[in-house]
């Protein structure tokens, strides 16, 4: 499966436009990466344990695209773009969607 953010691939002809394709995952907060973060906001730096959690929400929702690109017969996604919310205290949704092609 292609994934690309521009709006279309090189060397390729888009010959069809199937639909929004569209993958998403909620994370709540982890209790003990929170200590560790509160921890490292006192001495500064990178906190890795969020770096590490939206790394891994990130790569499940593209997973989900994927899948949802692929189940509509899709060979390959365009125009991909990333959103996140809060759905409730403590807790986050990560989305990843495009427009799910056909190419020729």
């Amino acid at each position: 499966m292609i994934i690309t953010t521009t709006d279309s691939v090189p060397g390729k002809e888009i010959t069809e436009i199937i639909g929004v394709a569209k993958g998403n995952t909620i994370r709540a907060k982890h209790i003990g990466k929170d200590i560790l973060a509160g921890l490292r906001t006192i001495v500064g730096g990178e906190i890795k344990e969020y770096v590490e959690a939206i790394g891994e929400a990130r790569e499940e929702s593209i997973k989900r695209m994927v899948k949802d690109a692929e189940d509509m017969g899709a060979d390959a996604i365009v125009s991909v773009r990333f959103t996140t919310s809060q759905v409730m205290a403590g807790a986050a949704e990560l989305m990843v969607y495009g427009t799910a092609v056909k190419l020729g």
